[in-house]
Protein backbone atom coordinates (compact mmCIF):
# COMPACT_ATOMS: atom_id res chain seq x y z
CA UNK A 1 0.00 0.00 0.00
CA UNK A 2 1.50 3.49 -0.74
CA UNK A 3 0.76 6.49 1.00
CA UNK A 4 -0.79 9.19 -0.84
CA UNK A 5 -0.34 12.38 1.60
CA UNK A 6 -0.79 13.28 5.04
CA UNK A 7 -4.34 12.29 4.98
CA UNK A 8 -3.69 8.62 4.62
CA UNK A 9 -5.22 8.23 8.52
CA UNK A 10 -8.73 9.06 7.36
CA UNK A 11 -8.09 6.78 3.97
CA UNK A 12 -7.46 4.12 6.46
CA UNK A 13 -10.34 5.38 8.08
CA UNK A 14 -12.47 4.55 5.48
CA UNK A 15 -11.00 1.45 4.28
CA UNK A 16 -11.55 -0.29 7.69
CA UNK A 17 -15.18 0.77 8.33
CA UNK A 18 -17.65 -1.55 8.71
CA UNK A 19 -20.29 -0.68 6.15
CA UNK A 20 -17.79 -0.72 3.16
CA UNK A 21 -18.26 -4.46 2.42
CA UNK A 22 -15.44 -6.25 3.33
CA UNK A 23 -13.03 -6.00 0.54
CA UNK A 24 -10.05 -8.38 0.20
CA UNK A 25 -7.89 -5.76 -0.38
CA UNK A 26 -7.34 -2.09 -1.66
CA UNK A 27 -4.09 -0.80 -3.36
CA UNK A 28 -3.45 3.25 -2.92
CA UNK A 29 -0.86 3.66 -6.05
CA UNK A 30 1.09 6.73 -6.58
CA UNK A 31 3.62 7.74 -9.33
CA UNK A 32 5.29 11.49 -9.03
CA UNK A 33 6.74 11.24 -12.20
CA UNK A 34 3.45 11.28 -14.11
CA UNK A 35 1.39 12.47 -11.35
CA UNK A 36 -0.36 9.42 -10.69
CA UNK A 37 -2.55 8.80 -7.35
CA UNK A 38 -4.98 6.28 -7.96
CA UNK A 39 -7.11 3.84 -5.55
CA UNK A 40 -7.55 0.22 -6.56
CA UNK A 41 -10.12 -1.88 -5.25
CA UNK A 42 -10.96 -5.78 -5.35
CA UNK A 43 -14.07 -6.54 -3.24
CA UNK A 44 -14.27 -10.56 -4.15
CA UNK A 45 -12.69 -12.93 -6.23
CA UNK A 46 -14.70 -15.69 -5.03
CA UNK A 47 -16.23 -16.07 -8.47
CA UNK A 48 -12.78 -15.34 -10.08
CA UNK A 49 -10.66 -12.39 -11.11
CA UNK A 50 -12.31 -9.12 -10.10
CA UNK A 51 -13.61 -7.10 -12.80
CA UNK A 52 -14.26 -3.63 -13.23
CA UNK A 53 -13.68 -0.33 -15.08
CA UNK A 54 -11.16 2.22 -13.76
CA UNK A 55 -12.26 5.78 -13.34
CA UNK A 56 -10.46 9.23 -13.85
CA UNK A 57 -12.41 11.85 -11.66
CA UNK A 58 -11.63 15.41 -10.18
CA UNK A 59 -12.38 13.82 -6.48
CA UNK A 60 -12.84 16.59 -3.56
CA UNK A 61 -10.44 14.49 -0.84
CA UNK A 62 -8.81 11.53 -1.06
CA UNK A 63 -11.34 10.47 0.85
CA UNK A 64 -14.19 10.81 -1.34
CA UNK A 65 -11.88 8.43 -3.80
CA UNK A 66 -11.70 5.29 -1.59
CA UNK A 67 -14.96 5.34 -0.42
CA UNK A 68 -15.99 6.01 -4.71
CA UNK A 69 -13.54 2.58 -5.22
CA UNK A 70 -15.06 0.74 -2.02
CA UNK A 71 -18.88 1.33 -3.19
CA UNK A 72 -17.95 0.66 -7.11
CA UNK A 73 -16.23 -2.55 -6.85
CA UNK A 74 -18.46 -3.79 -4.52
CA UNK A 75 -21.53 -2.96 -6.72
CA UNK A 76 -18.92 -5.06 -9.70
CA UNK A 77 -19.06 -8.03 -7.16
CA UNK A 78 -23.37 -7.87 -7.95
CA UNK A 79 -23.19 -6.63 -11.36
CA UNK A 80 -20.72 -10.19 -12.42
CA UNK A 81 -22.68 -12.19 -10.04
CA UNK A 82 -26.03 -11.36 -11.83
CA UNK A 83 -24.52 -11.23 -15.23
CA UNK A 84 -23.39 -14.84 -14.60
CA UNK A 85 -19.54 -14.44 -14.81
CA UNK A 86 -17.01 -16.10 -13.92
CA UNK A 87 -15.32 -12.60 -12.47
CA UNK A 88 -15.59 -11.16 -8.88
CA UNK A 89 -15.72 -7.09 -8.28
CA UNK A 90 -13.08 -4.66 -8.27
CA UNK A 91 -12.86 -0.97 -9.40
CA UNK A 92 -9.94 1.68 -9.82
CA UNK A 93 -10.46 5.25 -9.20
CA UNK A 94 -7.57 7.85 -10.90
CA UNK A 95 -7.79 11.11 -8.92
CA UNK A 96 -7.50 14.59 -10.94
CA UNK A 97 -9.19 15.83 -13.88
CA UNK A 98 -8.89 13.79 -17.11
CA UNK A 99 -8.85 16.45 -19.13
CA UNK A 100 -5.86 17.84 -17.53
CA UNK A 101 -3.40 15.41 -15.87
CA UNK A 102 -4.09 12.79 -18.07
CA UNK A 103 -0.58 11.36 -20.06
CA UNK A 104 0.62 8.66 -21.99
CA UNK A 105 3.37 8.40 -18.64
CA UNK A 106 0.42 8.04 -16.47
CA UNK A 107 -1.75 5.41 -18.29
CA UNK A 108 1.46 3.66 -18.40
CA UNK A 109 2.50 3.94 -14.90
CA UNK A 110 -1.31 2.75 -13.83
CA UNK A 111 -0.82 0.07 -15.81
CA UNK A 112 2.01 -1.18 -14.08
CA UNK A 113 0.24 -1.09 -10.95
CA UNK A 114 -2.17 -2.82 -12.26
CA UNK A 115 0.42 -6.01 -13.33
CA UNK A 116 1.23 -5.49 -10.49
CA UNK A 117 -1.65 -7.69 -9.08
CA UNK A 118 -0.79 -10.93 -11.07
CA UNK A 119 -4.24 -10.87 -12.95
CA UNK A 120 -6.24 -10.82 -9.40
CA UNK A 121 -7.30 -7.51 -10.71
CA UNK A 122 -9.08 -6.72 -15.00
CA UNK A 123 -9.21 -3.21 -15.67
CA UNK A 124 -11.51 -1.42 -18.92
CA UNK A 125 -12.85 1.93 -19.35
CA UNK A 126 -15.73 3.62 -17.10
CA UNK A 127 -16.18 7.64 -16.56
CA UNK A 128 -13.23 9.85 -17.86
CA UNK A 129 -11.38 6.79 -19.49
CA UNK A 130 -11.67 5.31 -23.00
CA UNK A 131 -10.76 2.48 -25.50
CA UNK A 132 -7.72 4.87 -26.30
CA UNK A 133 -6.70 4.94 -22.73
CA UNK A 134 -7.24 0.79 -22.53
CA UNK A 135 -5.06 0.89 -25.35
CA UNK A 136 -1.96 2.46 -23.71
CA UNK A 137 -2.63 0.70 -20.49
CA UNK A 138 -2.51 -2.34 -22.10
CA UNK A 139 1.24 -2.03 -23.07
CA UNK A 140 2.00 -2.13 -19.54
CA UNK A 141 -0.48 -5.26 -18.55
CA UNK A 142 -2.02 -8.09 -20.35
CA UNK A 143 -4.93 -7.28 -17.88
CA UNK A 144 -6.49 -4.52 -19.23
CA UNK A 145 -9.73 -4.84 -21.76
CA UNK A 146 -11.88 -2.40 -23.49
CA UNK A 147 -8.99 -1.84 -26.31
CA UNK A 148 -9.46 -1.15 -29.38
CA UNK A 149 -10.49 -4.20 -31.95
CA UNK A 150 -6.58 -3.02 -34.04
CA UNK A 151 -5.18 -3.95 -30.67
CA UNK A 152 -7.08 -6.82 -29.84
CA UNK A 153 -10.08 -5.74 -28.33
CA UNK A 154 -13.94 -5.41 -27.83
CA UNK A 155 -14.21 -1.64 -28.69
CA UNK A 156 -16.36 0.84 -26.73
CA UNK A 157 -18.34 -1.05 -24.42
CA UNK A 158 -20.99 1.24 -23.90
CA UNK A 159 -22.91 0.23 -27.17
CA UNK A 160 -24.02 -3.18 -25.06
CA UNK A 161 -24.37 -1.05 -22.23
CA UNK A 162 -27.09 0.86 -23.54
CA UNK A 163 -28.86 -2.25 -24.83
CA UNK A 164 -28.81 -4.00 -21.81
CA UNK A 165 -30.15 -0.98 -19.93
CA UNK A 166 -32.98 -1.37 -23.12
CA UNK A 167 -33.66 -4.69 -22.36
CA UNK A 168 -34.22 -3.74 -18.56
CA UNK A 169 -36.20 -1.20 -19.29
CA UNK A 170 -38.66 -3.35 -21.62
CA UNK A 171 -38.28 -5.92 -19.14
CA UNK A 172 -40.10 -3.17 -16.08
CA UNK A 173 -42.62 -2.19 -19.24
CA UNK A 174 -43.63 -5.99 -19.43
CA UNK A 175 -43.83 -6.25 -15.51
CA UNK A 176 -45.69 -2.90 -15.27
CA UNK A 177 -47.75 -2.73 -18.14
CA UNK A 178 -47.73 -5.81 -19.64
CA UNK A 179 -46.34 -5.27 -22.84
CA UNK A 180 -42.13 -4.95 -23.24
CA UNK A 181 -42.82 -2.53 -26.12
CA UNK A 182 -41.96 1.40 -25.16
CA UNK A 183 -43.75 2.55 -28.17
CA UNK A 184 -45.70 5.74 -26.91
CA UNK A 185 -43.85 5.93 -23.83
CA UNK A 186 -42.39 8.76 -22.19
CA UNK A 187 -38.64 8.66 -21.01
CA UNK A 188 -36.68 10.65 -19.44
CA UNK A 189 -32.74 10.11 -20.22
CA UNK A 190 -30.12 11.88 -17.21
CA UNK A 191 -26.95 12.03 -19.36
CA UNK A 192 -26.38 11.38 -22.49
CA UNK A 193 -23.08 10.84 -23.22
CA UNK A 194 -20.91 7.46 -24.41
CA UNK A 195 -24.18 4.98 -23.03
CA UNK A 196 -26.67 7.74 -23.07
CA UNK A 197 -26.92 8.85 -26.46
CA UNK A 198 -27.01 4.99 -27.34
CA UNK A 199 -30.25 4.45 -25.22
CA UNK A 200 -32.14 7.44 -26.75
CA UNK A 201 -31.02 5.87 -30.01
CA UNK A 202 -32.51 2.44 -28.87
CA UNK A 203 -35.95 4.53 -26.89
CA UNK A 204 -36.33 6.08 -30.32
CA UNK A 205 -36.37 3.19 -32.97
CA UNK A 206 -39.14 1.60 -30.52
CA UNK A 207 -41.16 3.98 -31.01
CA UNK A 208 -40.95 6.41 -27.09
CA UNK A 209 -41.05 9.97 -27.03
CA UNK A 210 -37.56 10.95 -25.10
CA UNK A 211 -36.78 13.90 -22.69
CA UNK A 212 -32.97 14.78 -22.52
CA UNK A 213 -30.71 16.44 -20.17
CA UNK A 214 -26.84 16.29 -19.80
CA UNK A 215 -24.73 18.98 -17.50
CA UNK A 216 -22.53 19.40 -21.40
CA UNK A 217 -24.66 21.23 -23.90
CA UNK A 218 -22.41 19.70 -26.75
CA UNK A 219 -23.71 16.16 -25.20
CA UNK A 220 -27.31 17.09 -26.03
CA UNK A 221 -27.05 18.71 -29.33
CA UNK A 222 -25.26 16.06 -30.57
CA UNK A 223 -28.60 13.62 -29.60
CA UNK A 224 -31.02 16.83 -30.74
CA UNK A 225 -29.03 16.76 -34.26
CA UNK A 226 -28.79 12.94 -34.34
CA UNK A 227 -32.95 12.93 -33.80
CA UNK A 228 -33.93 16.01 -35.31
CA UNK A 229 -36.04 14.83 -38.79
CA UNK A 230 -38.19 12.70 -35.60
CA UNK A 231 -39.87 15.30 -33.33
CA UNK A 232 -39.45 12.37 -31.04
CA UNK A 233 -36.13 14.10 -28.66
CA UNK A 234 -36.61 17.21 -26.64
CA UNK A 235 -34.56 18.40 -23.83
CA UNK A 236 -34.94 20.15 -20.65
CA UNK A 237 -32.36 22.28 -18.67
CA UNK A 238 -31.16 19.71 -15.72
CA UNK A 239 -32.12 16.78 -13.90
CA UNK A 240 -34.52 18.65 -11.52
CA UNK A 241 -36.40 19.80 -14.12
CA UNK A 242 -36.65 16.44 -15.77
CA UNK A 243 -37.63 14.49 -12.46
CA UNK A 244 -40.59 16.97 -12.44
CA UNK A 245 -41.63 16.09 -16.00
CA UNK A 246 -45.20 15.56 -16.51
CA UNK A 247 -46.11 12.30 -18.22
CA UNK A 248 -42.59 10.74 -17.64
CA UNK A 249 -43.15 7.05 -17.57
CA UNK A 250 -39.81 6.13 -17.12
CA UNK A 251 -36.70 8.08 -15.54
CA UNK A 252 -33.55 7.00 -16.51
CA UNK A 253 -29.80 7.89 -14.97
CA UNK A 254 -27.47 7.75 -17.14
CA UNK A 255 -24.94 9.84 -15.43
CA UNK A 256 -22.55 9.48 -12.01
CA UNK A 257 -24.31 7.35 -8.71
CA UNK A 258 -26.41 8.99 -6.69
CA UNK A 259 -29.43 9.84 -8.30
CA UNK A 260 -31.70 8.60 -6.11
CA UNK A 261 -32.18 10.53 -2.40
CA UNK A 262 -33.91 11.79 -0.24
CA UNK A 263 -34.77 15.01 -2.39
CA UNK A 264 -35.45 13.17 -5.87
CA UNK A 265 -37.82 10.13 -4.65
CA UNK A 266 -40.50 12.22 -3.29
CA UNK A 267 -41.07 14.24 -6.71
CA UNK A 268 -40.19 11.96 -9.07
CA UNK A 269 -43.22 12.13 -11.29
CA UNK A 270 -41.78 8.51 -13.68
CA UNK A 271 -43.52 5.04 -12.83
CA UNK A 272 -39.91 3.26 -13.72
CA UNK A 273 -36.70 3.71 -12.72
CA UNK A 274 -33.90 1.81 -15.15
CA UNK A 275 -30.58 3.77 -16.05
CA UNK A 276 -27.13 3.04 -16.90
CA UNK A 277 -25.72 4.68 -14.06
CA UNK A 278 -23.76 3.30 -10.94
CA UNK A 279 -24.91 3.41 -7.11
CA UNK A 280 -28.41 5.14 -8.02
CA UNK A 281 -29.15 4.55 -4.56
CA UNK A 282 -27.88 7.59 -2.53
CA UNK A 283 -27.95 5.45 0.83
CA UNK A 284 -29.85 1.94 2.48
CA UNK A 285 -33.59 3.14 2.53
CA UNK A 286 -34.17 4.20 -0.72
CA UNK A 287 -35.11 1.27 -2.08
CA UNK A 288 -38.24 1.18 -0.08
CA UNK A 289 -39.01 4.53 -0.21
CA UNK A 290 -39.20 4.21 -4.31
CA UNK A 291 -41.44 0.61 -3.35
CA UNK A 292 -44.00 3.09 -0.80
CA UNK A 293 -43.97 5.34 -3.44
CA UNK A 294 -45.14 2.49 -6.23
CA UNK A 295 -42.07 3.36 -8.18
CA UNK A 296 -40.59 0.05 -9.78
CA UNK A 297 -36.87 0.13 -9.42
CA UNK A 298 -34.68 -2.30 -11.97
CA UNK A 299 -31.73 -2.70 -9.84
CA UNK A 300 -28.59 -0.65 -11.78
CA UNK A 301 -26.44 -2.71 -11.67
CA UNK A 302 -28.21 -6.11 -13.11
CA UNK A 303 -29.31 -3.67 -16.39
CA UNK A 304 -26.28 -2.15 -17.08
CA UNK A 305 -24.18 -5.22 -17.13
CA UNK A 306 -23.80 -5.76 -20.70
CA UNK A 307 -20.33 -3.54 -20.87
CA UNK A 308 -18.53 -5.71 -18.32
CA UNK A 309 -20.42 -8.98 -20.52
CA UNK A 310 -18.93 -7.56 -23.26
CA UNK A 311 -15.03 -6.97 -22.04
CA UNK A 312 -15.24 -10.34 -19.85
CA UNK A 313 -15.62 -11.73 -23.36
CA UNK A 314 -12.77 -10.10 -24.71
CA UNK A 315 -10.49 -12.21 -22.42
CA UNK A 316 -11.65 -15.40 -24.46
CA UNK A 317 -11.52 -13.62 -27.98
CA UNK A 318 -14.20 -11.52 -28.63
CA UNK A 319 -17.64 -12.07 -30.13
CA UNK A 320 -20.45 -9.59 -30.81
CA UNK A 321 -22.95 -11.76 -31.31
CA UNK A 322 -22.41 -13.99 -28.59
CA UNK A 323 -22.04 -10.87 -25.79
CA UNK A 324 -25.05 -9.35 -27.75
CA UNK A 325 -27.16 -12.66 -27.05
CA UNK A 326 -25.89 -12.37 -23.27
CA UNK A 327 -27.04 -8.98 -22.77
CA UNK A 328 -30.12 -9.56 -24.24
CA UNK A 329 -31.02 -11.97 -21.56
CA UNK A 330 -30.93 -9.17 -19.24
CA UNK A 331 -34.56 -8.81 -20.03
CA UNK A 332 -34.98 -12.45 -18.54
CA UNK A 333 -32.50 -11.82 -15.51
CA UNK A 334 -34.95 -8.66 -14.70
CA UNK A 335 -38.31 -10.38 -14.69
CA UNK A 336 -36.53 -13.22 -12.53
CA UNK A 337 -35.82 -10.59 -9.97
CA UNK A 338 -39.44 -8.70 -9.63
CA UNK A 339 -40.78 -11.92 -9.66
CA UNK A 340 -38.87 -12.70 -6.57
CA UNK A 341 -39.32 -9.18 -5.17
CA UNK A 342 -42.48 -10.35 -5.49
CA UNK A 343 -42.72 -13.47 -3.79
CA UNK A 344 -40.65 -12.32 -0.86
CA UNK A 345 -42.22 -9.03 -0.25
CA UNK A 346 -39.24 -7.22 -0.95
CA UNK A 347 -37.98 -4.41 -3.51
CA UNK A 348 -35.93 -5.14 -6.44
CA UNK A 349 -32.92 -4.17 -5.29
CA UNK A 350 -32.66 -6.38 -1.93
CA UNK A 351 -34.21 -9.30 -4.45
CA UNK A 352 -31.02 -8.96 -6.70
CA UNK A 353 -28.77 -8.86 -3.52
CA UNK A 354 -30.10 -11.80 -1.97
CA UNK A 355 -29.79 -13.32 -5.90
CA UNK A 356 -26.02 -12.35 -6.21
CA UNK A 357 -25.00 -12.95 -2.62
CA UNK A 358 -26.10 -16.29 -2.63
CA UNK A 359 -24.80 -17.04 -5.56
CA UNK A 360 -20.96 -16.10 -4.57
CA UNK A 361 -21.44 -17.68 -1.13
CA UNK A 362 -22.12 -20.67 -3.06
CA UNK A 363 -18.76 -20.40 -5.04
CA UNK A 364 -16.77 -19.64 -1.80
CA UNK A 365 -18.10 -22.73 -0.32
CA UNK A 366 -17.47 -24.90 -3.13
CA UNK A 367 -13.88 -23.72 -2.79
CA UNK A 368 -13.41 -24.49 0.38
CA UNK A 369 -14.94 -28.01 -0.46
Amino acid sequence: MTDLTGSSAHVLHTLFRSDQGGHEQVVLCQDRASGLKAVIAIHSTALGPALGGTRFYPYASEEEAVADALNLSRGMSYKNAMAGLDHGGGKAVIIGDPQTLKSEELLLAYGRFVDSLGGRYVTACDVGTYVADMDVVARATRWATGRSPENGGAGDSSVLTAYGVFQGMRASAQHLWGTPELHGRRVGVAGVGKVGHHLVNHLVEDGAEVVITDVRDDSVRRVLDRHAGTARVTAVADTAALIRTEGLDVYAPCALGGALDDATVPVLTAAVVCGAANNQLAHPGVEKDLADRGILYAPDYVVNSGGVIQVADELHGFDFDRCKAKATRIFDTTLAIFAHANEEGVPPAVAADRIAEQRMSDARRGSDS
